[in-house]
């Protein structure tokens, strides 16, 4: 009985495996280097920005601090809410470890992808069923880019009417969404067609297994199969708790930035705000093979503000310090947490083959 979860789950067949591979520190190290270089473009400004850094409000940046603990905890709701729709059950708590764990492991192995293959594993260690287990992987993702892109067209239409948004800007959102588009319209096509999607997807799985020349198996349709029950589940008002998790969770994030800027002294419009915010972030996720979007959030988001007028010491230190605390030093603490999970889920498969559980 216990073979059938030895040889893998749906998630776990189709993204990468969770191995820690030695050489993406290096590719890290690269692309963190990118980012220093793309937002300090000039080293002039790093002395005004050790000036507001020393000037900084410290009650202020913990409020910040406070508010992205609160974003996390609002992320570990959206996991409930997505296993709820499953009708299993995951604390908040729990949900809020696994998000943070899941994060650091997506920082090192293989970024959204890696991030859901962790969140399926654990919540399987926590006893959520299959089902519960692909929904809190792949639905979280869904609805927070879709909170995403509203944030990103509420700053784009800011930009618009400020006059603040350049041809090369334009041209890079416009394909965007272009691929997002598309994207919907192969989802809207898919949920129509569900018979036809699948065996699509049953084909392209065949060749690529012929391909890497191992035994086809049928995860990919019985994960897509899982992945329109969860539709169907929404349907039914399924989808209010999701979206409130995702919508909260996101809120307290753009307050975080929001407290940073004041701390550093400097009262930022909600337009400028949310255009400064919401494209780069989708950037970011766009570049789904980038743990965390490192370099390209911070050098847009850098170059946004600038363009509309927040000096560049200002910028240097809000978005340094606003990706310390939202990603690297989460992403830093997800690590003794994800050998604390991977642990409880070792212990857990071993207690299954004792009481011959599958």
């Amino acid at each position: 009985m216990a073979s059938k979860e030895k040889n893998g789950s749906p998630i776990q067949e189709l993204f990468p495996p969770l191995t820690l591979r030695a050489g993406r520190y290096l590719l890290e190290l690269l692309i963190l280097g990118l980012a220093v270089h793309l937002i300090l473009p000039q080293l002039t400004a790093l002395e005004n920005s050790l000036k507001v850094i020393s000037s900084m409000n410290r009650w202020v940046f913990m409020l910040a601090v406070m508010a992205q603990i609160a974003s996390y905890i609002e992320y570990g709701y959206l996991l409930r809410a997505c296993v709820a729709v499953a009708r299993q059950e995951l604390s908040t708590l729990w949900g809020a470890l696994i998000a943070l764990a899941a994060s650091s492991i997506g920082l090192i192995a293989g970024g959204t992808l890696g991030n859901s293959a962790a969140t399926y594993h654990w919540t399987r260690a926590l006893g959520v069923n299959r089902q519960g287990a692909v929904q809190a992987g792949t639905l979280p993702t869904a609805f927070n880019n879709a909170i995403l892109l509203l944030v990103a067209f509420l700053g784009v239409a800011y930009l618009l009417i400020m006059h603040e948004l350049s041809k090369a800007q334009i041209i890079a959102f416009i394909l965007i969404l272009i691929f997002i588009g598309a994207f919907i319209i192969v989802v809207l096509w898919g949920n129509a067609h569900r018979v036809q999607l699948i065996s699509v997807v049953s084909k392209v799985s065949i060749s690529w297994e012929k391909l890497k020349r191992k035994p086809h198996t049928s995860t990919s349709s019985e994960t897509l199969q899982r992945l329109f029950d969860s539709v169907d589940r929404l349907k039914e008002d399924g989808w209010k708790r999701p979206a409130l998790g995702s919508a909260l969770s996101i809120g307290f994030d753009i307050m975080t930035l929001y407290l940073i800027f004041l701390a550093a002294g400097y009262k930022v419009s909600i337009g400028i705000l949310l255009a400064g915010y919401g494209l780069p972030i989708l950037f970011g996720k766009m570049a789904f093979l980038i743990p965390g979007g490192v370099g390209i959030v911070e050098g847009s988001m850098a170059a946004l503000y600038n363009v509309m007028g927040v000096p560049i010491p200002i910028t240097v230190v809000v978005i340094l310090i606003y990706r310390i605390v939202s990603f690297w030093i989460p992403s830093m603490l997800g690590f003794p947490v994800a050998f604390y999970l991977q642990q409880l889920s070792l212990q857990t498969k071993k207690n299954d083959v004792l009481n011959g559980k599958d």
